[in-house]
């Protein structure tokens, strides 16, 4: 049940991306965040009530509200046109946790493939505050792209080879795969995000005069 959130968590990631990167309005992209963060309460509440007391499922289970929360924040911020302040604190805090969930992967569940996975979300929320939190602008082409692209690596493939049961099979090759995947095209995707800034209009001289 989880896999299948995970796969619209990668069609939302998607969208919010290229509303970053100004292909899709603001307020067009709402109502995703809200559906998948709907989907994101209703999928762990069910797994957290169905698990018996069983320790593993309800921490495993845990995670999956940053995600539903986030959403909905994003869903309300664009529908109500709110300051991104709250928001973007609120994505230092799943920063911070999906460093944490990182480390349980990895050395819990022995999960290298969400361990890496984690990870990336981790970078991507923490692009997310400073963006919002901060309010640093200049970033929000690079955050676009990371965050359409992470719909892709991060949810859109690993939900489909959970949901093929292939996943157990391609873990740590999937594990290496993302890590230097991740550290090539995020990094080349600086020089790229600078290029594309449109540069600023030159200042009014006396014989051209400023359009308003």
């Amino acid at each position: 049940m989880a896999s299948v959130g995970l796969l619209f968590v990668g069609a939302v990631l998607f969208v919010n991306g290229a509303m970053l990167l100004g292909w899709v309005d603001g307020r067009s992209a709402a109502p995703i965040n809200f559906f998948v963060g709907a989907l994101q309460i209703i999928t762990p509440t069910y797994l957290i009530f169905t698990a018996n007391g069983d320790a593993d499922t309800i921490l495993a289970a845990s995670g999956l509200y940053l995600f539903a929360f986030t959403y909905l924040y994003v869903g309300l911020n664009l529908t109500f046109d709110l300051d991104s302040t709250g928001l973007g604190f609120f994505c230092l805090f799943v920063a911070i946790c999906a460093v944490i969930f990182s480390g349980i992967n990895f050395v819990h569940f022995q999960d290298n493939g969400l361990g890496v996975i984690w990870l990336y979300w981790a970078f991507l929320w923490t692009l997310f505050y400073i963006l919002l939190g901060q309010k640093r602008a200049g970033i929000e082409r690079y955050t676009g792209a990371v965050c359409a692209i992470q719909g892709w690596v991060t949810a859109f493939i690993p939900a489909f080879l959970l949901l093929t049961g292939v996943y157990k099979q391609v873990v740590n090759p999937l594990a290496i795969a993302l890590a230097i995947f991740g550290v090539v095209v995020f990094l080349a995707l600086i020089p790229w995000a600078r290029r594309s800034r449109t540069p600023a209009a030159p200042a009014p001289t006396v014989d051209q005069p400023a359009v308003v």
